[in-house]
């Protein structure tokens, strides 16, 4: 079997070299960032195979529409269009629905889905494994590096084998133990170059300029360093303007960018560049190109004469450090922003952007604080001279100030919030207007009125948004839930089943839906459910504990150990999968080792249910009743009166002797809710009989 494999060396040249002698008909395809910034070499291999998977397997493609057009939009040409969302027609001013890194995840999982399968069907028409091969994957950017991490932990190689090539530079700690864990490494041997070239340093510079800046061939960098600084500014301007006719956003992000950056008129044509480069960014929520593209165009752009611009890339590139985990590196740049300008506009919005940050993300989380910096956007928004600004910014920082009430447990105080931000908007604007903005108003609503328990309310406002935005998959699984607080599972998987035809795989939607399937009686669906959400993230912990219960309740203890084995070594002493572990020995009346895995789960928390009633049942086989009488007691004090738990005690106080103990547990019981008549009165005719005269 071949596996994946690594190829690590200084030069490309070298590198290319080792991987044709090291695969078959690989293709080969380069992901430096420079060149089309995210995706880049993902769209190549798209590009290739997409024609082919149309014509033959067209309903493969449009399972997977979305996620191979998201952040490469060009390919629409060869499979169609995807649905839009209000987000995606909305101006850019009036987008109020952003997406991060989670999204971006969800997408790149989806892909991989579509590869994998794609392989496995060309792998059974020819009996080839389909061969990728990834070069410059230390320069590419975070969101390739991540999809090739999930790309290599997924893959067989027998049907897809990975190529991973590039210098020995460290990868992202997710990529570097997927080939640790799945590819051998191989160095690439220097080969002599040749003899050099006669070419003047300007010539050298015209190469690297017009393989856009990629080069790793230190002459043609020494040519680059060395020639006229003017000259090599219109080598960038000639390669930029070669570009510009048939650009997709993935060149704009990537080379054009970097090309009008070191024009020569980076300060014009430069920012303006990175501008729209990082508006797209932030609109497919590319963090990482965000944050880039937003410090490399403050560096272009003067706080006085660009000051919207300055704003702009240092508040875009803030807020996406949040979901990449740089959470101080955010509020410093909010905050350099607070100390640097004066307008009251750029204080509003920073203000809100550090109440967000303050009541959802900094830990620990500060409610108070939010509420301070968000009354300040309030005030602000209240005294813009703009009639229609002072409106929208109103309503839009009333909705802010609502979110950081229901953080601080004042949910009626923002709903009250929220619906005069709704009427004000319903009764001033055109049914046109904000219309994004007045959906996430309603979104809102929604989530406080569930809070209220005021379901039907909350039903009626998720159908109009559903209505409204018909693509956008959060409100079905919204009203999913609701219909699973009534108890209307086939409603519930209505919702949950368009939702996983529409949307990205997001594993919380296939989590939802398996544990809907398995109250709606379908555990064969749940178990496929809880399958691709463990194959896409193996460390979720609710999915794996929710297979490991399922294929215990299915009769299948081994496969319910080994999800509790795997589960355990991802998150070692998590007391659910010790606690599973222990109900496998339990039915396999393997007392030692259920005693030993329900004492390690009470270590860690003493009053743990499930383990204390389970130890009890182990104790009682070995007769040690008063021990089991013990661990129920603790039980009960923990869940409160439970028609099961009292049985069972009742059972061990019986085996004691102590049939009035028993019999008082028993007629307990017999007054819960969901009791076992027939088995509380004959245990309770048991009692009678051991205290009946002889």
């Amino acid at each position: 079997m071949m596996g994946h494999l690594r190829i690590v060396g200084d030069r490309r040249t070298d590198r290319l070299r080792l991987i044709r002698t090291r695969t078959g008909r690989a293709l080969v395809v380069r992901c430096h960032q420079r060149l089309r910034g995210p995706y880049t070499g993902i769209d190549t291999v798209l590009r290739t195979v997409l024609s082919e998977a149309h014509r033959r397997w067209p309903e493969l493609v449009e399972a997977h529409r979305v996620e191979l057009l998201y952040g490469m939009p060009e390919l629409a040409h060869l499979i169609g269009p995807p649905p839009r969302t209000l987000a995606d027609d909305a101006p850019y001013e009036e987008r109020t629905r952003y997406y991060g890194s989670g999204m971006i995840r969800c997408m790149s999982q989806g892909i991989v889905t579509f590869l994998l399968e794609y392989a496995a069907r060309t792998h059974a028409d020819s009996g080839a494994a389909l061969e990728l091969a990834f070069e410059e994957v230390h320069a590419a950017e975070a969101t390739t590096q991540e999809l090739l991490a999930l790309l290599v932990r997924r893959a067989d190689p027998d049907v897809l084998r990975v190529v991973v090539s590039g210098t020995g530079d460290a990868l992202p700690e997710e990529l570097e133990a997927a080939l640790t864990a799945t590819a051998a490494t191989l160095p690439a041997p220097t080969a002599d170059p040749g003899p050099e070239p006669l070419r003047s340093p300007l010539e050298w510079a015209a190469a690297y300029v017009d393989g856009d800046c990629t080069d790793d061939d230190p002459r043609a960098l020494a040519g680059y360093r060395d020639a006229d600084r003017q000259e090599v500014a219109r080598l960038h301007d000639r390669r930029a303007d070669s570009l510009e006719d048939t650009a997709s956003w993935g060149l704009r992000m990537g080379a054009i960018a970097h090309h009008r950056e070191h024009g020569t008129d980076p300060t014009g044509a430069g920012r303006a560049a990175l501008l729209a480069a990082q508006r797209h960014a932030v609109a497919t929520g590319f963090s990482s190109t965000v944050v880039d593209l937003g410090l490399r165009g403050r560096e272009l752009s003067d706080p006085v004469t660009h000051e919207h611009d300055y704003w702009e890339f240092t508040r875009e590139a803030a807020a996406a450090c949040i979901p990449i985990g740089r959470l101080e590196e955010s509020l410093e740049l909010y905050q350099n922003l607070l100390r640097r300008f004066t307008n009251p506009k750029i204080h509003m919005m920073t203000s809100y952007a550090i109440a967000m940050l303050h009541t959802r993300f900094l830990q620990p989380r500060d409610h108070d604080l939010a509420v301070q910096w968000q009354h300040n956007a309030v005030a602000i928004a209240g005294l813009l001279p703009d009639p229609a600004e002072r409106r929208t910014f109103s309503v839009f920082h009333d909705n802010g100030l609502a979110l950081v009430e229901m953080h601080r447990g004042n949910r009626a105080h923002a709903l009250e919030l929220v619906e005069s931000c709704i009427a004000r908007l319903d009764k001033e604007l055109n049914e046109d207007e904000w219309v994004l903005h007045r959906s996430q108003l309603l979104y809102n609503r929604a989530r406080l009125l569930v809070s209220f328990g005021r379901l039907e309310e909350a039903y009626a406002d998720y159908t109009r948004l559903i209505e409204m935005d018909p693509y956008y998959t959060d409100y079905l699984s919204e009203r999913a839930r609701i219909s699973r607080e009534r108890g209307d599972f086939d409603a519930a998987l209505a919702d949950y089943d368009r939702a996983v035809q529409l949307a990205p795989p997001f594993p919380e939607l296939y989590y939802n839906r398996g544990t809907a399937r398995v109250r709606a009686g379908d555990p064969d669906g749940a178990l496929d459910d809880f399958a691709y959400v463990l194959a896409m993230e193996p460390a979720d912990l609710e999915s794996r504990v929710a297979r490991a219960e399922l294929l215990l309740e299915t009769g299948d203890p081994d496969g319910a150990e080994a999800d509790a084995d795997t589960g355990l070594a991802l998150h070692p002493g998590e007391v659910q999968l010790l606690c599973l572990k222990g109900i496998v020995h339990l039915q396999r009346e393997d007392f030692e080792q259920a005693l030993a895995a329900f004492d390690a789960v009470l270590e860690r928390d003493p009053h743990y249910p499930a383990a204390l009633i389970n130890r009890a049942v182990v104790h009682f086989h070995r007769s040690r009743h008063s021990n089991a009488v013990a661990d129920l007691t603790t039980a009960l004090d923990v869940v409160g009166n439970d028609p099961d738990v009292l049985l069972n005690r009742g059972i061990a106080h019986l085996a004691q002797g102590r049939a009035d103990l028993a019999r008082s547990d028993f007629d307990v019981a017999l007054t819960l809710p969901d009791a076992d008549i027939e088995e509380l009165h004959h245990h309770r005719e048991l009692c009678d009989a051991t205290t009946a005269p002889r």
